[in-house]
């Protein structure tokens, strides 16, 4: 599961996964990877804030909660040397634990400290257990998905993947913030789902040499390439490798930009920080796009020289 990157944050390290989503969610860039300093301290490099000082400070432990829930079962999913139905085996007992915390039922001591802030915040704010429940069935998407060798045949199932990476950590945000009509959905699912996107196209030369394949089979086949000819080490012409990406950048920055009239739906602080979260994304978009949409060869970044920037475009949105 991937996030995209926004302004870069504290703890750069070889594994990089981010939230996606408004303002968090996993993957690798919920991984679900806004556009401000943490407020919290985090273990691994992250894009996108977790609780930041835009965040209102009585929402601030309850968004935290979310990263590190989420921040486990990417780690369950990703992280060490774990076999395929290992990681799956695990991710089922951490499924188990979410229902047992919901349920006032004991949980494993191991993933105490997760699930006990976990289950304070669904109290007080009533969360959806389902879009908890879906966020783990992303990561065992993945786990399947990349032991299996499976590719994604086009965009429409890549967003079915993103409807259980990147789009319930904004509608669990919504529903901390108040914001619960259909629109208001329907925007967040796009910022959402534009977010997780852009970290896939950002990450190209992370994602592909570990056998994570997003590039979906008939935007390749559009233009007479295949996965393997992202590949370092190929002899495949740039033209074609980059109009894929081209069309793939394009295609989230219109998500991202039917999405972003949700802005105005957001009152305060919390506005503010979605606000740098779709720019900040936006902002990986002209990255990719200055050099020449290569990021199969280049990773690009966002760092705190853009917020500047990403304040004056957060102002006239």
């Amino acid at each position: 599961m991937q996030t995209p990157t926004g302004t870069e944050a504290t703890h750069p390290t070889d594994g990089e996964k981010p939230l996606s989503a408004v303002a968090a969610a996993p993957g690798e860039g919920p991984r679900p990877e806004a556009a401000a300093a943490f407020g919290a301290e985090v273990a691994h490099y992250e894009n996108f804030p977790v609780a930041s000082w835009l965040c209102p400070a009585p929402l601030r432990p309850a968004v935290a909660a979310l990263y590190h829930f989420a921040r486990t079962a990417d780690d369950i999913a990703d992280e060490g040397e774990a076999d395929a139905p290992t990681r799956l085996t695990e991710l089922a007992a951490y499924r188990a634990a979410l229902d047992a915390a919901f349920t006032g039922r004991p949980v494993p001591p191991r993933w105490q400290a997760v699930f006990t802030p976990l289950a304070a915040a669904q109290r007080r704010h009533a969360w959806p257990a389902q879009l908890l429940h879906d966020l783990i069935s992303a990561f065992e998407q993945d786990v399947r998905y990349t032991a299996s060798g499976h590719r994604y045949a086009d965009t429409a199932e890549l967003l079915g993947y993103c409807k259980l990476s990147a789009n319930p950590v904004g509608r669990l945000l919504l529903h901390l913030w108040g914001v619960d009509d259909h629109p208001a959905l329907e925007r967040s699912d796009r910022i959402c789902s534009a977010l997780q996107l852009i970290n896939f196209w950002q990450d190209l030369s992370r994602d592909l040499p570990r056998q994570r394949v997003y590039l979906p089979a008939d935007v390749l086949r559009r233009h007479g390439v295949a996965v393997d000819d992202f590949f370092p080490g190929t002899d495949a012409h740039d033209r074609p490798r980059q109009a894929v990406v081209a069309e793939l950048c394009a295609h989230a920055r219109g998500l991202m930009q039917m999405g972003a009239p949700l802005v105005h739906q957001v009152n305060g602080r919390a506005g503010w920080e979605l606000r740098l979260v779709v720019q900040g994304g936006l902002r990986v978009l002209d990255r990719i796009g200055s050099i020449q949409h290569r990021s199969w060869a280049q990773r690009v970044t966002v760092d705190k020289g853009d917020l500047p920037l990403l304040l004056w475009r957060a102002l006239w949105m």
